[in-house]
């Protein structure tokens, strides 16, 4: 698991490289969940959970960039 500190010090291009292989992970583990070939069921929750703190990091920056073009603009 990554920690708050490692998310902040990617690039952009490289946190959506890890949400989308993530999500590809999720859904690899959600098959074999399906085909009972899953042994480690909590990695499905960790792999989640990754999906959202990358995600949630880019939608803050998304809200900082969003807030000082406001704050540039007035």
């Amino acid at each position: 698991m990554a920690r708050k500190a490692t998310w902040q010090g990617l690039s952009d291009a490289e946190l959506i490289e890890r949400v989308d292989e993530a999500k590809e992970e999720v859904f690899k583990l959600r098959f074999q969940i399906v085909t009972g070939r899953l042994d480690n069921t909590a990695r499905l929750k960790q792999a989640k959970k990754e999906v959202a703190r990358a995600m949630t990091e880019l939608r803050m920056r998304e809200i900082q960039a969003a807030e000082a073009l406001e704050a540039e603009n007035v």
